[in-house]
């Protein structure tokens, strides 16, 4: 080979060299810069698709799409308003009704020798096995009748008289001795715990008399 072919060959030798180191690095430079823009990108498309699928479910709960709407509570009744009493008034009603409690318990007695009643200055009280001893008794300064029952407890009776409203006629109400808290009257009450039925055989003579001022 003569001196000036293998000078040739000599320096596109090193050109080729040269060439190959210089563009290596620059390559890796950019992939290595790529890299972080590809992580970029891929954080950025899972955030998107977390806030698609959290904005797609409509409901307030997490498991529900179409929450029902609240239960509305049924409005409840209004209790019951004693009916106001003169003192003359509340002792014809409440001492008639002791009477007819006491008449009925003694009916009973008289078929059971385990029952004892006993009635005195306004206080009935009633041995009723096997459940226990039952207190009825009047109570003037509040206008009521209490109860001690060793079934249902102490219970306060006021007299209600209900029917009488606007369109309805005056005294063509009925009148009970009734638990203001519940609602329930002490006639239901003696008759469910003692088989003491007020009005089972007075019909509506006695029921039917319910403005005590007649």
């Amino acid at each position: 080979m003569s001196a000036p072919a293998a000078s040739r060959m000599l320096q596109r030798t090193m050109r080729n060299a040269t060439r190959g180191f210089f563009q290596a690095p620059r390559t890796r430079q950019m992939q290595t810069a790529a890299r972080p823009f590809a992580q970029l990108q891929t954080s950025s498309t899972r955030m998107r698709m977390i806030s698609t699928s959290n904005a797609s479910k409509a409901g307030l709960m997490p498991d529900s799409e179409d929450p029902e709407p609240p239960a509305v509570k049924a409005t409840e009744a209004p209790p019951a308003q004693p009916t106001e009493l003169s003192d003359e008034a509340y002792a014809t009603v409440a001492e008639e009704y002791m009477e007819l409690v006491h008449e009925k318990a003694e009916q009973i007695q008289e078929t059971r020798e385990d029952v004892e009643v006993e009635y005195s200055a306004g206080v009935l009280s009633i041995t009723f096995p096997p459940a226990g001893t039952y207190i009825i008794n009047k109570q003037p300064p509040n206008k009521q009748i209490w109860l001690s029952s060793p079934i249902s407890g102490p219970k306060r009776y006021d007299w209600v008289i209900e029917g009488e409203g606007m369109h309805q006629k005056e005294g063509g109400g009925t009148g009970e001795w009734v638990y203001l808290r519940d609602g329930t009257n002490l006639t239901e009450l003696l008759g469910e715990e003692l088989g003491i039925h007020i009005y089972a055989q007075a019909g509506e003579e006695m029921k039917g008399s319910t403005d005590p001022t007649e």
